[in-house]
Formats: C-alpha cells, structure tokens, sequence
C-alpha cells in the first residue's frame, strides 16, 4: 500500500510506505496557535490601558509601526504549515490582540486577504486590554455555537478584589464536515514568580477542564483541541495535574487529553525564552479521539514549533530568542513567542 497526501487540493508525496500495489491519499491541514505579542492599534482607547502603544505613548507606537507589526504577523501566519500543506492554517487562536480592529486590519494584510477568513472574538476584561481570537478558513470551518468563559481570580490581599485576565474562548463547528471543539487560552502570567502566581494558572486549568467535561457530557467521544499560551509548561502542575494530560497516545481511555508538546518539552525546545531558558508555555492539547492513529477520518498527525530562523534574532545577547516586535522600541521583529501548531490528516475516500 502506498501512502501519499492530498494537500487540500494540491497533490504532493508527503511519505511512502509500500503493502502492495493499493495507494492511499490523505488530506492534511493545519490548526495553529501564536501569541502575537501585544497587537495594539494606534489610537487610544479611555476604557483600557493602552497609552503606551499610542504615537504619543512611551513606545512611540505609530501608524506606520503599527502597519510594519501587522506585516510581519500576517507573513508568520500566512506561512504556518504552509510547506507541508501549501496554504496557510484552517484554524488558528491568537492572544495579545487589542480588538476586533487589529483583526481585521491583520486579515486584510496582501499575504492573507484573499484567505478568506473568519473570526470569532470577545472583547475579554484583561487589565491590559488584551483577548484571544480564533480565526477560521471560511471554505474549511462553519462555527455552529461560540462562547467565552470568564476566569474569575482574586487579589492575594484582598480576596474581595477580582484580578481581571482573559477569557477562555470555546468555538464549536465543523471542520469540513466533522464536529470539533477548540479552546482559545492565554492563562494568567507568572507575575510575581512562579510559585507565588501558580493558584491563578490552577484556576485556570480548572476552567478549562470544566469547559471539556461539559462537552464530554454530550459527547464522550468528542474531538476537542485546547489551544493557547498558558504560562506554564507541559509538565507544570496546572497541566499534568488538572487537566491531567498524556503524554503517551497509545491506550488512552475515552475523555482524555493528549499533549504533543510535552516530548518537546523534555527534550529542551520552547517557544520562548528566559535567562537563558527555554519554557514550552504555547501548547495544542487534543482529545482522545483526535489523538487515535485511525486516519479514517481528522486525526492529529504531528505537532511542531514553528521557529524559522528568520524569527529567531540574528544578533547580540539574545540571538537565537524569538525575535519579538517590541525591546526599547520597535525592532522590526515579530513576537516574543514562536508559533506552534499541528497537522490534521484524513483518508481522502473517492473525490471526497
């Protein structure tokens, strides 16, 4: 049997592996996550903080800065996956977003205007002024039910007093013709250290797990990816403790979750880096029914971090980090965080 993949359309030999003479074709596609790290537009807004991404502003955040970022992160976008299935991502969740504007302005960028894609967005009550987003290929994904969950954290001192930080956002459609669920995060940072600012990411990890255990209540088979940047690592507590996720796909039980990234992780690479470190905080986590080998119909193929080179910075002190868009002013880079996603794959049966 040979095996080769259809790449939405476009026909590529991805892999062989020979039983005969029979030949079998896969669609692929890709399913992203990117902390864009803090997409502001350049115009104040009274209801959140955001005077320093203004001209006026400590960073000097101009219109025309302001249109070289949205360049740069739509080029990022743009090229996900892209080598491999030769288009940009079907899904992909954002975090660090001002608004609803900066979408819109990013979508109609000249790498991802003619993409045709959706979103679904919240304005979250983040301190900051910063949501999470999913954006959708309109022709591959039809979101039937959206909703964001509010994480409702204290103050330490004054357990009276709500710690404002974003939204989980819970998307439900079909993903060319099969049901899906995906869970946009951007968990509380680690402020304060990590010890100390661990309860928040805990809660955190709670909500999201409740989130999941209601869609399994419907559905204990369901295929759920939960996406996001959750300032903490594969291993941490929130992640293996709560949401009690796998690191092993083979013999899940039904209403488990899979983390792909955790082999990453204990091999040292990450998405962003630190004194010297590497944390793996941006993760794809899947249901097991998106994690069986049984290709018959989306099943996650492989993961990966999506660290070019030309998103690494080139020079100094912290050549080889993420080359992020902001250090004591606009440095031409893109974020201080890599992308990371997954692969999809299905038998593509007849012309389906």
């Amino acid at each position: 049997m040979k095996i080769s993949f259809c790449f939405l359309g476009v026909y590529l030999l991805f892999s062989t592996v020979s039983f005969g003479q029979n030949e079998k074709q896969y669609k692929i596609i890709t399913v992203a996550f990117y902390n864009v790290e803090n997409l502001f537009d350049y115009e104040d807004d009274p209801l959140i903080f955001d005077d320093d991404r203004t001209p006026e502003g400590k960073d000097h955040w101009t219109k025309e800065i302001y249109e070289s970022k949205l360049a740069n992160m739509a080029k990022v976008i743009s090229e996900i996956g892209a080598d491999v299935t030769g288009t940009s991502p079907a899904l992909i969740g954002v975090s660090e977003i001002e608004n609803l504007r900066v979408l819109e302005d990013l979508l109609n960028q000249e790498s991802l205007v003619n993409k045709d894609y959706g979103i679904i967005h919240f304005d979250s009550p983040d301190r900051r002024g910063i949501d999470v987003a999913l954006l959708y290929k309109k022709k591959l994904f039809t979101p039937s039910n959206y909703k964001a969950y509010p994480l409702l954290i204290f103050d330490d001192q004054n357990r009276s007093k709500r710690v404002f930080t974003r939204d989980q956002l819970l998307v439900s459609g079909m993903l060319d013709g099969e049901k899906i669920s995906v869970i946009v995060n951007h968990w509380p940072s680690r402020s304060g250290g990590e010890e100390r600012s661990r309860p928040k990411r805990i809660k955190a990890a709670e909500l999201n797990k409740h989130i999941m255990d209601s869609l399994f209540s419907e559905d204990p088979y369901a295929k759920i990816m939960t996406m996001g940047d959750m300032n903490d690592d594969p291993t941490s507590p929130s992640i293996k403790d709560v949401l009690k996720t796998k690191s092993v796909r083979e013999d899940m039980k039904i209403k488990e979750l899979y983390n792909p990234m955790e082999d990453m992780h204990k091999k040292g690479m990450g998405t962003l880096a630190y004194r010297d470190a590497w944390n793996l905080f941006d993760q794809i986590i899947v249901s097991t029914e998106l994690a069986k080998k049984d290709y018959s119909s989306y099943r996650l193929y492989k993961a990966g971090i999506y660290n070019k080179s030309y998103l690494a910075n080139p020079r100094g002190r912290y050549k080889g980090y993420p080359f992020r868009s902001f250090a004591n002013g606009y440095t031409g880079g893109y974020s201080d965080h890599f992308p990371v996603f997954i692969y999809l794959i299905k038998e593509k049966i007849g012309d389906k």
